[in-house]
């Protein structure tokens, strides 16, 4: 190479279907893959990084362009690597969809990486110095201890969120999720002074614990957890943080009084299904062991620590009739639970679930790679034994405005506040349903804009009336409490007008 200082340029690509989590900008992750590809390049390259959740793609010339992908921005990942290739720029694309679908991914790109990135890219480095890189490279599963520190500084972006992993893999193996396949069945935990060390670094106001389990079910997992927790708060790291748990997250109390001490506002606990059928279905194992009964007391039991639940719940499960996706939306409004994720089923390549689905003959969008931009988990994909794609979808349409309306969201806000007895923790869930139901109804009710959706609950009476007109100042109230705090500490200002891209506003959380 005749480059004294070799350009790699990280892309991280935007589903251009569908906005999702780019509604707001406060929402959108930074890609940690592309952070650790960051920091294993050597010190001699210069790194630039561009973010299509922030601003859109423009060419930039660089020496060798690194692109990441999920199944939904698969297909926005070949078309930007289509444009490096007709100049002559090689191109190298990573991530899970890739390592799912490697012989898709290398119609479409010069290198593809699969599995984990430590093992295998500072040899694909060099060989591209040396002229003689490969078209793939398998780095399977990687030794934990060689796992570094994320190189954060290429993160120019204002995201709130800063992103930590202590642990990778999951023995679980549900049926529609492709963790086990890319991570492995076992936990494989990064020692706890190594994740403090970068606790320290982290500069944004909040954290997220990418792990799939923080609390894991390997011997000692509970005692690591507890450790890090008291570390966080013996060095002074004040941050608010969650995280994702499975059902056995309030089994301990010293866990959870730490948890709370060290921060955790709130965790997303994979529930799925309110009843046996849908759980046995896509082989929820730790929750059928406990039980659909179990759930209203884990709930109660983290809120006595003011710690919220974030549910995850998936409609349109082969098991599911019409009255099906009501029922579970009426459970999750009923139940303790303070903020809900509700997706569609979507069967990802590299799934137990797509392989019987593809088997059967039931996956409707299969014209790869451009139908994987709907892959986003708010559109029925296939046709069920009991449902069409096109039923779940219409039904879904009434379910969706029904479960984030104004109404539900605020009354379970207040909920919260009870349960909890937190500010904070209420206003996390009520921002969480929040730019959830922004997702979710994006495009049902374009008329009225892309906020519209939040008044869509009927107004019975007039005493309904008055409860939406006086929380409307509550809403405010709280949110010039916290959130704005939160956001100008962060951003340096914030009149709510900040331009995410292409002219869409960041309205966040102030006027609804």
């Amino acid at each position: 190479m005749q480059n004294l200082t070799p350009k790699l340029l990280l892309i991280n690509p935007a589903n251009q279907a569908k906005l999702g989590y780019l509604n707001d900008r406060t929402t959108c992750m930074m890609p940690l893959g592309l952070g650790i590809v960051a920091a294993l390049t050597p010190s001699n390259w210069e790194v630039e990084f561009l973010d299509e959740s922030f601003e859109d793609f423009v060419f930039r010339p660089a020496d060798l362009v690194g692109v990441t992908a999920f199944t939904a921005t698969s297909a926005r990942a070949y078309e930007i690597a289509a444009i490096y290739r007709e100049k002559g720029i090689h191109t190298v694309i990573g991530g899970i969809h890739v390592s799912m679908c490697k012989e898709e991914a290398m119609n479409f790109v010069d290198t593809v990486v699969t599995g984990e990135a430590e093992g295998v890219w500072p040899a694909l480095i060099s060989d591209f110095e040396k002229g003689e890189i490969k078209k793939l490279y398998e780095g399977g599963i990687t030794d934990i201890k060689k796992v570094p520190h994320v190189k954060r500084d290429i993160f120019k972006y204002p995201y709130v969120y800063e992103l930590v992993q202590t642990t990778r893999g999951c023995p679980w193996a549900c049926d529609f999720c492709s963790v086990t396949r890319m991570c492995g069945t076992t936990y494989r935990e990064r020692d706890i002074e190594e994740v403090l060390d970068e606790l320290e670094e982290t500069t944004r106001p909040l954290i997220f614990f990418v792990d799939d389990n923080l609390l894991n079910n390997k011997k000692g997992a509970t005692e690591r957890a507890i450790s890090l927790f008291k570390g966080m708060v013996e060095r002074g790291i004040k941050k608010f943080w969650f995280s994702q748990a499975a059902v056995n997250f309030s089994d301990d109390d010293e866990f959870l009084y730490w948890a709370r001490k060290s921060g955790c506002v709130m965790v997303l606990i994979g529930i799925e299904a309110e009843t046996i059928v849908g759980l046995e279905g896509v082989r929820k194992k730790l929750n059928l062991r406990r039980g659909t009964d179990s759930y209203e007391a884990m709930f109660k039991k983290a809120h006595r620590y003011g710690i919220g639940i974030t549910a995850s719940l998936l409609f349109g499960l082969e098991t599911d009739r019409m009255e099906d996706l009501y029922a579970r939306g009426k459970f999750l409004l009923k139940s303790r639970l303070d903020s809900y994720q509700c997706t569609i089923l979507t069967p990802l390549p590299g799934t137990v679930l797509y392989d019987r689905l593809k088997e059967q003959g039931r996956i409707l969008l299969d014209n790869y790679p451009e139908d994987w931009q709907h892959y986003h988990f708010m559109t029925g994909t296939v046709n069920t034994p009991n449902m069409t794609a096109d039923e779940i979808n219409s039904s879904m349409n009434q379910v969706w405005p029904y479960i984030y309306s104004k109404f539900n969201m605020r009354r379970k806000m207040f909920r919260t506040l009870w349960n909890t007895k937190r500010f904070t923790t209420a206003y996390w869930a009520y921002g969480t349903n929040h730019n959830y139901g922004r997702m979710t109804c994006e495009g049902l009710h374009l008329q009225g804009g892309i906020t519209s959706w939040v008044y869509s609950s009927t107004w019975k009476n007039i005493m309904q009336w008055l409860y939406l007109k006086i929380t409307d100042k509550i809403i405010w109230l709280m949110y010039q409490l916290y959130w704005y705090k939160i956001i100008r500490e962060h951003y340096g200002y914030h009149d709510g007008h900040g331009i995410l891209k292409s002219g869409r506003e960041d309205t966040s959380m102030k006027k609804n």
